[in-house]
């Protein structure tokens, strides 16, 4: 299976169903509804340093109000195949790094603008997922389709924003996904299968390759960690037993992590997500609450 031979389904919300952008405070424990709609299904949430959160939504970006104090408005960007979920901050600058439907990375203007492409046409698929601390260095997921297998080989890379010095951080088939810089860039965290085939759980690697360390160990299936930026809590997404994948509609928990204690988590919201939920980094700048999306069906 090539790039070219695969696809990328649309997702749309089911009859009844809604989605909700909602917000996590750690310190009240007290969650709000920023915005809702029946009709765009948006994923997603990034929170920008100037308290906007960036969600995509129909192939696009969308910036809204963190406060929800307006509805999503939706940013152009040129040069681009319809995108997906996996967009990530630069760290200092106004720019954005955005996955697209042709499996391709791209750098663009947070404002909108004109694209440029990241990675290399070399058969994979790229997924982004982290950018380093100083923004000079993205962490994606390399997949290499075979036999209608998505994940029969999905490894970690690294890449400059400029395209070059592509190189594996991880070589084990894996399969590895959601690969985010800790704030000193010391660590990538990641959900890997490489400890038990078919059951994702938190790790995390040196970004030279080395000192792969299992964090989680329960009987859930564990993706996207994230860790804020003040470094002292992290939020995972944890799908029930048996779950393949990181599919939509789900009975998940978003757990809250403390310090390093990733066996003592703590679920601070069980809905109905997954895809879409939290694949990238939605903690606030200072830390002190993250944003996340769900999708109830027939809530009144």
């Amino acid at each position: 299976m090539t790039a070219e031979e695969t696809s990328v389904p649309e997702r749309r919300l089911l009859p009844g169903q809604q989605c909700r952008v909602r917000v996590y405070d750690v310190r009240s424990g007290a969650i709000r509804t920023v915005f809702e709609s029946a009709e765009t299904l948006f994923e997603a949430p990034n929170w920008t340093r100037d308290e906007h959160l960036v969600v995509n939504g129909d192939g696009v970006l969308w910036s809204l109000p963190a406060d929800g104090s307006a509805a999503p408005a939706p940013v152009h960007i040129d040069g681009v195949p319809a995108l997906n979920n996996d967009h990530v901050l630069h760290p200092t600058e106004d720019r954005v790094f955005v996955s697209a439907n042709d499996f391709h990375v791209y750098g663009a203007p947070l404002a909108g603008g004109t694209a440029r492409r990241i990675t290399p046409d070399d058969g994979a698929l790229h997924f982004l997922h982290g950018v380093s601390p100083d923004g000079s260095t993205l962490a994606y997921v390399r997949l290499t389709p075979a036999g209608g297998n998505w994940w029969a080989s999905a490894t970690i890379h690294e890449i400059g924003v400029d395209g070059t010095g592509d190189r594996a951080v991880t070589t084990h088939p894996g399969p590895a996904d959601g690969p985010e810089y800790n704030p000193d860039g010391t660590w990538i965290y990641c959900n890997t299968e490489q400890f038990e085939p078919g059951r994702a759980q938190i790790a995390r690697i040196r970004p030279d390759g080395t000192e792969l360390e299992q964090l989680t160990f329960d009987e859930r299936v564990n993706w996207f960690p994230h860790i804020d930026p003040t470094g002292e809590r992290a939020v995972y997404l944890s799908f029930p037993d048996g779950t393949a994948g990181h599919p939509a509609d789900k009975a998940v928990h978003l757990v809250l992590v403390t310090g390093d204690d990733w066996q003592h988590g703590v679920v601070v919201a069980a809905i109905n997500g997954g895809q879409g939920t939290i694949n990238v980094n939605s903690w606030a700048p200072d830390g002190h609450a993250f944003a996340y999306i769900d999708y109830p069906v027939a809530l009144r």
